[in-house]
Parts: structure tokens; sequence; C-alpha cells
């Protein structure tokens, strides 16, 4: 097997130049790693209690299956047939080139600051290796005469005596007086040392520069060979969260309490589920939550091998994800309840969502465990694994995209310093993040930046796929690949269910929007125009680059040059001339046009007769995997 070691690596690659995963299971591992991220664990439990319990999983599955799957498994498609990023697939329509600079803008935002969310989970890793939590009194330089700590003074002991005293300082607490826990002191006061306002910067906090850089250092060396390295870190990276999620789980059940928390998380108010809300909460969550629209499933999915069977692992990872979000939520809300019993208050007064959760609920609730440091270590190295295996996903879009654009040998075989250029623009962009206004920032960016423009993004890329580029010829290019067309209720919903549902999201974002505000601070105006300036970013870059493309292109009118951009490029396609069959053959543009003239029309008559009923073959039999693999008809369909 192993006869010329050298040679081997080599001809292991369908695509030598460009390189391809180890093998599936590294792809649909690394796909898992990327959809799985800290959004799992901290914010869809809160919604789903928040929106009616059990409740909430009935829309929530509906829009797995109406939306997120087909969304998945048509990026996994779309980038595996032309083993391109998400820059190069637009090839298929090049007027559309600016929907890929969108993807880039998104993922720029996002790599920024969820690597600082990162680097602070590494922070309060390092700060767990003690043996007693920093978080766990009241009695330390940074906590104000206002702090009520669960555990009451240092001398008491695991047995929790003085519950009463705890109880009752917590309800001050609870009831929004201006008492506070240690957890949320530490928190604002010594790891972020938060400023009075997002425009006063103050000092960087350079333990927190210190775990950026970390960070930072941690996912170039496990990108620094591109996927053939991030292929195997995230056998580790991609697993042990659920080790730890079951160990942390094991423990939760098996404390007084639990029960109850579990019971809120998961009691049906089905009364809830006729309110339009809880759909958006529930269609939001889903696209949001399997990325996609960022263009890392489109880059991901490059790396394959063209015959590889994407549909299943879109069905795989999307399935995967939804089970990882409602196993988290038994994780958190089983320490929570325990939390609640404990104080004997109810549990929605301890739930919290986002950072207030992962930073500040949590950490207090293991407080309440003996050896808590252990569980703090186990929870905080969870969220650091979560969040890794995101951002290879997100600095590899981007990498891509700059190598595929380019093009060079060069480039290719230098991959490693492009790797580390964009690292190093990543963590100096994430420098004003950790200072003392960092946290206003981070929170700016997490709900402009990446939010009804990622929707926009995906709305644009479905119409181009569907109906620019047409759905009939995607059908064929995908048949091609596969060995099978997609399935009917695929291609359904492609075309119509898909789209509607994605501008249902948009129109909900839109009427449920409301200024952002951290705690009792509300952000100035001037602060929520650059968030607006964030978020338009990436969709300007759509009519900016369509307008460029028309005015390059050929043609003596408006119309001419309008069919000229979005007519296929020539090398639109598989990337390896061994599959380029059928339409495919001669490489030629005229083969995929999209907007033929009426004399072809005329001509091609009889031909797409034949397509139909070729086409009613197909859908009498449509899921049965390697028939029709070579039966494509090379001619082109409006």
């Amino acid at each position: 097997m192993n006869g010329a070691v050298p040679v081997e690596p080599v001809k292991k690659d369908e695509n030598s130049r460009r390189g391809n995963w180890g093998n599936q299971i590294e792809f649909v591992l690394t796909s898992v790693g990327y959809a799985v991220g800290l959004g799992n664990v901290w914010r869809f439990p809160y919604l789903c209690y928040r929106n009616g319990g059990g409740a909430f999983m009935f829309p929530y599955f509906i829009m797995l299956v109406f939306c997120g799957i087909p969304l998945f498994f048509l990026e996994l498609s779309f980038g595996q047939f032309t083993s391109l990023g998400c820059l190069g697939v637009w090839k298929v329509s090049p007027m559309f080139k600016g929907v890929g600079y969108g993807m880039m803008v998104v993922s720029t935002y996002i790599g920024i600051y969820y690597n600082v969310v990162i680097c602070i989970a590494f922070y309060y890793f390092f700060m767990s290796m003690t043996n007693l939590l920093p978080w766990t009194y009241c009695n330390n330089p940074w906590n104000t005469p206002d702090c009520t700590g669960v555990m009451g003074t240092p001398r008491t002991n695991a047995t929790f005596a003085n519950v009463s005293a705890v109880v009752s300082g917590l309800t001050e607490i609870v009831n929004r007086t201006k008492r506070t826990s240690p957890s949320e002191e530490y928190w604002r006061n010594y790891v972020l040392n938060v400023s009075d306002g997002i425009g006063n910067f103050g000092e960087v906090r350079l333990p927190i520069l210190g775990c950026l850089a970390v960070s930072w250092i941690v996912v170039f060396l496990c990108l620094i060979r591109g996927v053939k390295s991030s292929g195997k870190v995230v056998y580790f990276t991609a697993t042990f969260p659920y080790v730890v999620l079951t160990i942390l789980f094991i423990r939760g059940i098996t404390l007084e309490g639990a029960i109850s928390g579990i019971k809120y998380y998961l009691t049906p108010q089905w009364e809830k589920i006729l309110d339009a809300k809880v759909w958006g909460d529930a269609a939001s969550q889903i696209f949001y939550s399997l990325g996609c629209a960022w263009g890392g499933l489109i880059t991901m999915a490059s790396y394959n091998k063209f015959h590889n069977n994407c549909f299943r692992d879109s069905i795989i990872i999307s399935v995967t994800n939804c089970g990882t979000s409602v196993y988290a939520g038994f994780v958190i809300f089983s320490i929570l309840g325990f939390m609640a019993n404990h104080l004997g208050v109810d549990v929605s007064e301890v739930a919290d969502h986002g950072p207030g959760l992962a930073f500040v609920a949590y950490p207090e609730a293991l407080t309440l465990l003996p050896i808590s440091p252990l569980w703090s270590l186990l929870f905080f190295f969870m969220l650091i694994l979560l969040g890794l295996g995101t951002q290879f996903c997100l600095l590899e879009t981007l990498v891509t995209a700059v190598v595929d654009e380019i093009g060079t040998d060069w480039i290719m075989k230098n991959k490693t310093y492009v790797t580390l250029g964009v690292a190093i623009v990543g963590f100096l962009l994430g420098v004003p993040l950790t200072t003392q206004a960092g946290i206003y920032w981070l929170l700016l960016m997490d709900n402009y930046a990446a939010s009804f423009s990622l929707v926009v993004v995906s709305c644009i890329m479905c119409i181009c796929i569907m109906y620019v580029y047409g759905h009939k010829n995607y059908f064929k290019d995908v048949e091609m690949m596969l060995g099978f067309p997609p399935p009917l209720f695929f291609r359904i919903c492609w075309r119509y269910v898909s789209p509607f549902i994605i501008t249902f999201i948009l129109i909900f974002t839109v009427i449920q929007y409301k200024p952002i505000t951290y705690n009792d601070y509300v952000y100035p105006r001037w602060s929520l125009v650059i968030g607006f300036a964030m978020a338009l970013s990436s969709v300007i870059c759509i009519p900016i680059y369509a307008l460029f493309k028309i005015a390059m292109s050929e043609g003596s009118t408006f119309l001419e040059r309008l069919k000229n951009s979005v007519k296929p490029d020539p090398d639109w396609g598989p990337a390896l001339q061994e599959h380029r069959k059928g339409r495919y053959a001669t490489a030629g543009p005229e083969s995929v046009e999209v907007c033929p003239l009426k004399e072809e029309l005329k001509d091609e008559g009889k031909e797409k007769l034949k397509e139909k009923e070729m086409e009613k073959k197909d859908e009498m039999g449509l899921t049965i995997p390697g028939s029709n693999g070579s039966t494509l008809n090379p001619t082109p369909s409006a």
C-alpha cells in the first residue's frame, strides 16, 4: 500500500494543485466544528425556554427541514462542483461575484470578534487553574459594597450553611436592585474593567491581549498546511466538546434541582406556537447556527473530491448541529436548575444567554459544586474548542478566497504566508476589542455586522443559482457530480420554500429590531450608525460589483452588457478536465448560456421536449444513487 511514500500524498489528492481532504471524515468533522459553535451552547437553550420550551422544538425542526438542510446542501454542492472558494464559484454568473465579496466581509467581521470571545475563554481557562475560583467570593479588590455572593463569606464551608442569608441576598439581585454577584463584578470590573461608554477606549487589557495572541497563534498553527493540518486537528477539536458536554451533563443531572431546570427548559407552552416571534426566532437560529452565507460551507466543500456525496453529508452535519443545540440545553439547564434550587428562586431568574451565560451565570453556578475549578476548566476548555472549530473555517475561507483569486503556482505553494498574513491582520484588528470599551464594540459587531446582511446574501445567492443561472442547469450539474439528481423535495425548497423563509427572516429581523443595549447602557446614535455601516458594507459589495461588471462587459447597449455579465464564465464547471463531460466537454460558455436567443430557442424546441420527458423520468426515481450519472442532455435550458 505504501510502497512509494514520497509520491503517495500527491496521488491521494484528486486535485493535486489545490489539494483535497485526507478523507471524508475530516470534511464532516470540520463542517460539524464549523456549524457547532458558541451559539449552540449560549443562545439556543435560552431561546428554547423563552419561546415555549418543548413547543419551540416544533418550529425549530420545521425550519431545519425546509430551510436549514436545503441551504446547507445548496452551498456544499455549489463549492464542491467547482472546487473553488466563495469568490471563484461566481464564475457561474460573474455579475454576482459581489456576493462572494460580501461573504468575505462577513467572515472578516465574525473572525475578528469571534477570536476575542475565544481569547476571553482562554483567560477564564487559565484563571481556573487554582484551588479557589477568583469569582467565588466578594472579598477581592475589584468587588464593590453592592456585591453579594452565593457562597456567603470565604469561611462558608462546602455544606452550604447559612443558605437563608444567601437566598435573601440573591433575592435582592433578582429583584434588580443595585446588588451584583461576584462573577458579574469579576467579569465587569476585573477581566474587562469596562469603561463608561463605547467612545471611551481607556487602556488595552494586557492579559486579554496576551490571550488574543495565543488564540491567533493556535489558529495559525492548526491551519499552517491548510486543510491538510486542520483536517487532523478536528479529530480532537470537533469531538472532545461532546465528551465535555457528556461529563457536565452527567454531573448536572445528579444535582438536586436539576430536574426542575430541565423541566423549565422543555415543558411545552403550546399557546406560544401561534406567536410569529417564536417562528422567527426558530428560523433565525437555524439560519445563523448552520453558518449559511458566511462562505465557510462553500470553502470547505471545495476541497472535497468531485463525486463525494455531499447530499448525505449535508443531512448528517445539519442534524448533528441541531442535536448538539438540544443536548447543550440539558447541560446548561441542569446546572442552572441546581443553582435556582440552591437559592430558592425560579429558574428564569438565573437563566441568561450570550456572554452573560458563558462568563457570568454558568461560572457562578459552578462555584457551588465541589471541586469547582475542575468543572470550570472543563467548561471553558469546551468553549475554546467550540470557538476554534468555527474560527478555523472563517480563516480558511478568507485565505482560500485570496489564493483562488490570485491563482498562480507561487501563491498555491506559499499558501502558508497568506495564512500568516491574514492571521496577523486579524490580530491587529482585534486589538481595539481588548480595550476597556472592547465589550461594547464586540456586541455591536455581533448584532449588526452579521445579522440581516447574511440573510440578504443568502437570498441573492438562491436567486442567482435558481433563476439567473437556471434551476435546470444546476440540477444537471448536481446529477453530473453525485450520479443522481437532487430529490424533488430539495428542488422545491431551493426554488420556492427556502427563499420564502429567508425573506420571512429578513422581514422578521426588521420588524423586531431594537437598538442594542448592554445591561443599562444605551448605545449612542453615532455608534448605531457605525453598526449599520458595518451591516451594509457586506451587502453594498453586491450592487457595486454588479455595476462594475456590467460596465466592463462587452456590448453596445446596456441589455447586451447585462446579458454578457450574467453569462457563465468559460472556466465555469468542474475544475479537472476528467470531470468536464457532457456540456462542459468543450469548456465553452455557450453550452451553459443563461439567456438563449429566440432563434436558438426555435432550433432547440424538439430537444426541450425530450428534456421534459427525461425530467418526468427523473422525478419518478429521484433517490436512486448512481443512476443517470452520464446521461446529461448537452442542450442548455432557459
